[in-house]
């Protein structure tokens, strides 16, 4: 019911999503209802039915009163900071029917819930005819709340009309977050990309609430409720349900823990709008201070303490999945190495890490290592002397050496150091998040079983195609489930910081740990 295969192969995603409005838009807006496919996508239709422009795929659901509120319970809860997270923080999350009036309430204490602000509902519109959920309608619900003291412990519930979360019988339903500290202190963040829904996925969630993160990096491929990650409308096998079913597993963590994603592949869904994030825009309410959030609504940064963290997107760079390549024109490298430049400046800022989906070095042998990003990005890592790099794509935990110029300057053993103002990059794959996992050619080599081989075959994706490689700088392989952890230790003046990084298999064993130390300014 999507994109013919043989015109889909000629078509950019944008072209498909308009391909598609035309064919559904009729028969769509004759079935009526509280919202239509004109309706999701603003209603910017022409004679024919081809809608006039690329249109917001977000909208304020109508009120009904076909359900009594009291019987609707909220479900999904998710945090994410605003621009400024030590004063700003937007939380999130899902209603299974359009609900009157959502509000949240937030205060210092569970029983003084004095603050109550509106809260905003996004309708997402899965047409008719789209994969096993077609003619399905989801509500998201978004507070953002501003104005927050720093390091401040707040505790908040979510509601609407006749569900009031202050009410002595939901205090159950309460939850907390804590705002970023005014200045420099020690912290602990997580991260994994390519999580999906599993048991395996609901496992890594429990490990990260015992590590007791400040916030989460999850470096894309998110719910996969689109399975063919090619960003391309044809993918009958989509289930915009699994999105349910995604932030519910994830709720016990992300309700206390700012959980910051960012866009892999599979987060490409092409039926809610041109650039295929429309359903992520629903769905997630990031910082806005990128470069282009008409394309990419997952570019963005903050800072916390010490440390600064960018958020990239390589769809508009790949060359392996090309769907969205060039979608912002150039315009993200540019914004990219003026954050860069701007963060390094900064006084109070000693470390810059980066996380995005594909690899710049991975010797998966299913996706391996990205041409795209490798040429655009590699080269400002190393003249801004990034300390840390941070993606998914391939389900497994790999992590390099210290690398610049495409070569070991540094070979790093478990427990060893990386000065990253003189040496390098280093470069860690952690995609084993709860997917189904991928394969190394070279053996498995990790904390307590290393097994150190001279060079591993492996490949490049570039424009023309896949390109093999003999590489050197692959450390640290482990074929199973697990994560990240870094813990930051500021410094004086002078001073050795560190990036304390582990890598967490499910087990709870430790598979793989090393520093990263620069001086503090």
């Amino acid at each position: 019911m999507g994109v013919p295969d043989k015109l889909a192969e000629r078509m950019s995603m944008a072209e498909q999503h308009e391909y598609l409005r035309a064919r559904f838009s009729r028969r769509t807006m004759i079935r009526g209802g509280a919202v239509t496919l004109g309706a999701v996508t603003g209603g910017a239709f022409v004679a024919g039915g081809t809608a006039q422009a690329a249109v917001p795929t977000q909208r304020t659901a109508p009120a009904t009163e076909a359900v009594d509120g009291a019987y609707v319970a909220p479900f999904g809860r998710h945090l994410a900071y605003g621009n400024d997270p030590r004063t700003e923080i937007t939380v999130s999350w899902q209603v299974p029917v359009a609900v009157k009036k959502p509000f949240i309430r937030i205060g210092a204490h569970p029983t003084a819930l004095s603050r109550k602000i509106d809260a905003e509902v996004r309708a997402l519109h899965t047409p008719a005819g789209v994969g096993a959920s077609g003619d399905h309608t989801q509500y998201y619900v978004h507070a953002k709340l501003t104005h927050l003291r720093p390091g401040q412990t707040y505790y908040y519930g979510v509601g609407h009309q006749g569900f009031d979360p202050a009410e002595p019988h939901l205090l159950g339903t309460l939850g907390t977050f804590t705002t970023a500290p005014a200045h420099k202190t020690p912290f602990t963040f997580t991260a994994f990309g390519d999580q999906g829904v599993s048991y395996h996925a609901l496992a890594n969630d429990s490990l990260i609430l015992g590590q007791n993160p400040a916030f989460h990096l999850h470096a894309g491929d998110i719910a996969y409720g689109d399975p063919a990650g090619q960003g391309k409308a044809e993918d009958t096998g989509f289930d915009s349900r699994t999105w349910d079913q995604f932030l519910a597993q994830t709720e016990s963590v992300a309700k206390q823990i700012p959980w910051m994603v960012s866009y892999g592949n599979h987060d490409m869904e092409a039926w809610y709008s041109p650039n295929g994030y429309g359903g992520e825009e629903a769905r997630w309410n990031l910082p806005d201070n990128g470069p282009d959030k008409a394309n990419l609504p997952g570019v963005y940064s903050f800072v916390y303490g010490n440390t600064a963290i960018i958020s990239l997107d390589p769809n508009d760079v790949s060359f392996e999945i090309p769907a969205n390549l060039g979608i912002s024109g150039g315009t993200q490298t540019k914004w990219f190495e003026a954050q860069l430049k701007k963060f390094r400046a900064t006084k109070d800022i000693d470390f810059v890490i980066v996380f995005f989906h594909h690899c710049a070095y991975c010797t998966s042998t299913a996706h391996a290592s990205e041409g795209g990003v490798r040429q655009e990005w590699v080269p400002l890592f190393e003249k801004y002397q990034v300390d840390l790099v941070i993606n998914g794509h391939n389900h497994q935990y790999e992590r390099t050496d210290v690398i610049k110029g495409n070569e070991v300057t540094k070979k790093l053993p478990i427990g060893g150091t990386a000065y990253s103002e003189t040496e390098g990059v280093v470069y860690v794959t952690a995609g084993a998040a709860g997917r189904s996992l991928y394969a190394f050619s070279a053996p498995d080599s990790y904390e307590g079983h290393e097994n150190e081989v001279d060079s591993v075959a492996s490949f490049i994706n570039l424009k023309d195609g896949k390109q093999n490689e003999t590489v050197t700088w692959s450390r640290v392989r482990y074929l199973n489930y697990s994560f990240l952890r870094v813990d930051v230790q500021p410094a004086a003046q002078g001073h050795y910081a560190t990036l304390k990084v582990q890598g967490i298999a499910e087990t709870g064993d430790r598979i793989d740990h090393f520093t990263v130390a620069r001086r503090a300014k």
